[in-house]
């Protein structure tokens, strides 16, 4: 009996394979599983609720069956990718976005909304690279333009400051005075000269626009300091970092009025 089986199935796959007896069967043999009727009926009720919790529960099952319908995948994952974002959960909510993003690549809200979350997370490249794609899919994306626009301005500052941070406004390599010497050796003492010399810049710019006398009476005063702390430096009782904190807080108190 068992011989006669095994040859009744090995004769059929035989047939099969030739398109003899079932002409059918290799195409449904490849044909892909179909969708599902998951019931997306709770997962919608709750995102019309706006019940993060609910929507977490209630969603998942449209979301990891990988055999329901891809829209209603697609609607729960963002879904829930809102709820957790809503309660801070980012790498949760980033995961969602994922998911609705190998579903349809071609979601530019969605490639925006994960490149909001990437920023958030200080993930620079992420967020830009997100942004950017948004843009390309939908060029008249208002919010993906603006936050590409910022996020390049951003990266461009800090990237401006990681190059001047731990040096002072001038030149050490030129630097003559055992004064400046002192300030190029010590990074603190560097960074502190570049934002003395950056407030009292502004100060005296702000304060010409009006008055050009105003203007140079504030370059003087600054001069004064230079001279004095060029002329103290090496004393005993002399402490060159609170004399530029205290400079520095003079000018903060001007700029702030």
């Amino acid at each position: 009996m068992r011989r006669t089986f095994t040859a009744l199935i090995a004769g059929l796959v035989i047939a099969c394979m030739a398109s003899q007896v079932m002409p059918n069967c290799a195409s449904a043999a490849t044909t892909e599983p179909t969708e599902e009727q998951i019931d997306s009926a709770p997962c919608m009720a709750a995102v019309t609720a706006r019940e993060d919790e609910r929507i977490i529960a209630d969603c998942a099952p449209l979301i990891d069956n990988d055999k329901a319908a891809k829209a209603d995948r697609i609607k729960a994952a963002i879904a829930r990718a809102a709820a957790h974002e809503r309660k801070e959960q980012i790498d949760r909510a980033i995961s969602d976005y994922d998911l609705a993003l190998r579903l349809d690549p071609t979601l530019a809200d969605i490639f925006n909304a994960r490149g909001e979350l990437w920023r958030k997370k200080s993930d620079r490249p992420r967020a830009l690279g997100d942004f950017g794609t948004a843009v390309k899919l939908n060029p008249n994306h208002a919010a993906a333009r603006a936050n590409y626009k910022s996020l390049s301005l951003e990266i461009e500052r800090i990237g401006a400051m990681i190059a001047v941070n731990n040096r002072p406004s001038f030149n050490c390599a030129t630097a003559r005075r055992p004064v400046e010497k002192a300030i190029c050796a010590n990074p603190e003492l560097a960074n502190l000269d570049r934002e003395i010399n950056a407030v009292n810049t502004k100060i005296v710019r702000e304060a010409g626009k009006d008055d050009r006398s105003a203007g140079r009476a504030m370059q003087r005063e600054q001069d004064e300091f230079l001279a004095r702390r060029n002329a103290e430096f090496g004393r005993p009782d002399f402490d060159l970092q609170k004399m530029m904190r205290q400079r520095l807080d003079r000018l903060m108190a001007l700029d702030r009025h």
